[in-house]
């Protein structure tokens, strides 16, 4: 949440300082700033702030707790923004901005030559090679999808060995792999019976009543495969379908609980995800008013996160040596880059709406990325450092996480949002704000990036 606390707060810093540019009264300046930069900040914050609560419809207990308090988090950190960090920077004036101190009549971000400014032109006089080559690096990253496998054995769930993953793997050489942790059977029918049915099933190496009280009946089940192996789970998949006649008969233990676990995750990603979606398609429709505008920021922020996690996916088997995706992975990588996908978005079209309104459409989301593009890049860059820093945690879910998370920032910030979406909105023209009308009457499209007026002079403003 922190990371996000600087992204709103990058955000109104660059507005206030380009609104002490314009006015000499620093009050008067960061109420211009406040209301212009707070739509967006508003906006983003509760597409983000849903869009983790939806994982309260989850039926794993820690990932409703994620949601729950992440979307407080998101709450605290734009309340900071809104209203702690404007009475900080005004107390302290300009001088806070020491040594590039902004003064009146200074040129502003989207006036100034810098470096996004230039990306942007060119952009501009190349909007159809960009969006073709960006769309092709997108997909090339995204073919590792086809190889991705889900789901980490115990010995796999450590970036170093444990002692107890060790022991249990020696005891494998010696004895049935799964003697270290038989499966564990509960139940109240007769346990002969039971043992009878549970040895029978393929990939069951033996099975023993193992203790009794209170009319409750432990069977102690051990599975010739290797723990958390596909096919210990088929047994599992077996021994519960022959069961499943005897009442009152419950199989667990670690080989049917990574099962359950399995089946939980798969569940919450073909219900969540799609939520997730709707409810940032939402989110954009009701901020934006622009069908296309929505879609296609929507469907950027999706092809940046199948790219990150097919490119993640050569990582992890090339340089890590994971064989697989842990199964909480995909849905909270999901959620994060979606919702900063959103945030970066909002960041970046708010600025082009308010500009097409004076210069049209294709000029507007130049501007707005020569204003933005800073802000974005420094808030992504950062982002990325923070959770790649999960990457040395000893937990490999936590590492997969980061990973996924830190490539598809970097990919999101500069790439994406900073060549991707404005090639598009060129390419589109006020197209890309339908049903909405942005452009000032008498602004037409002349070319790519560039707005002609009608009885004016080319470059002049209304």
């Amino acid at each position: 949440m922190t990371a996000l606390t600087i992204a709103y707060a990058l955000l109104l810093i660059s507005r206030y300082r380009d609104e002490l540019r314009l006015t000499p009264d620093r009050y008067q300046a960061m109420t211009a700033a406040v209301r212009r930069a707070g739509e967006a900040v508003l906006s983003s914050a509760l597409t983000v702030v849903l869009g983790l609560l939806t994982l309260l419809l989850s039926v794993i207990p820690s990932t409703r707790g994620l949601g729950l308090a992440s979307a407080v988090g998101i709450v605290i950190a734009a309340g900071y923004a809104l209203v702690v960090l404007p009475c900080v920077l005004v107390l302290f004036g300009r001088w806070v901005f020491w040594p590039l101190i902004p003064r009146v009549g200074q040129a502003q971000l989207v006036d100034s030559r810098s470096l996004w400014r230039r990306v942007g032109d060119q952009v501009a006089a190349r909007p159809r090679t960009f969006v073709a080559a960006t769309l092709i690096a997108l997909a090339v990253l995204a073919s590792g999808l086809s190889q991705i496998r889900t789901g980490l054995s115990p010995a796999d769930q450590f970036l170093d060995t444990p002692e107890a993953i060790a022991a249990a793997e020696r005891l494998g050489q010696s004895f049935p792999a799964g003697s270290a942790d038989p499966t564990q059977v509960l139940t109240t029918a007769d346990p002969q019976r039971v043992v009878q049915l549970a040895s029978g099933v393929e990939g069951v190496t033996s099975a023993r009543a193992a203790a009794n009280a209170d009319g409750v009946a432990q069977i102690d089940v051990v599975l010739s495969s290797p723990p958390g192996s596909d096919a210990a789970q088929r047994t599992i998949e077996r021994l519960r379908s022959s069961l499943a006649e005897v009442d009152d008969t419950y199989v667990g233990g670690t080989e049917a609980q990574a099962l359950d676990a399995a089946n939980a995750n798969s569940r919450d990603r073909l219900l969540i995800l799609p939520l997730i979606l709707a409810l940032v398609v939402s989110a954009l429709l009701v901020l934006l008013r622009s069908v296309t505008a929505a879609v296609i920021l929507v469907a950027t922020v999706v092809a940046t996160y199948l790219a990150a996690l097919g490119a993640s996916w050569w990582l992890f088997t090339g340089v890590f040596g994971f064989e697989a995706l842990d199964g909480a992975a995909p849905l909270i990588t999901f959620l994060f880059l979606v919702a900063l996908g959103v945030d970066y978005n909002i960041f970046l079209v708010t600025r082009a709406r308010e500009e097409a309104e004076q210069h049209g459409a294709r000029r507007g989301m130049l501007r707005a990325l020569a204003a933005t593009g800073g802000v974005i890049t420094s808030a992504g860059v950062l982002l990325a450092a923070v959770f790649a820093v999960l990457g040395v945690l000893p937990l490999v879910v936590l590492a997969q996480i980061g990973v996924v998370i830190c490539v598809g920032v970097l990919l999101d910030t500069l790439l994406v949002r900073t060549v991707l979406v404005p090639a598009i909105a060129v390419l589109l023209g006020d197209r890309f704000w339908w049903p909405r009308k942005v452009s000032p009457d008498g602004y037409l499209a002349s070319g790519e990036g560039s707005a002609v007026v009608t009885g004016q002079s080319a470059g002049s403003s209304r």
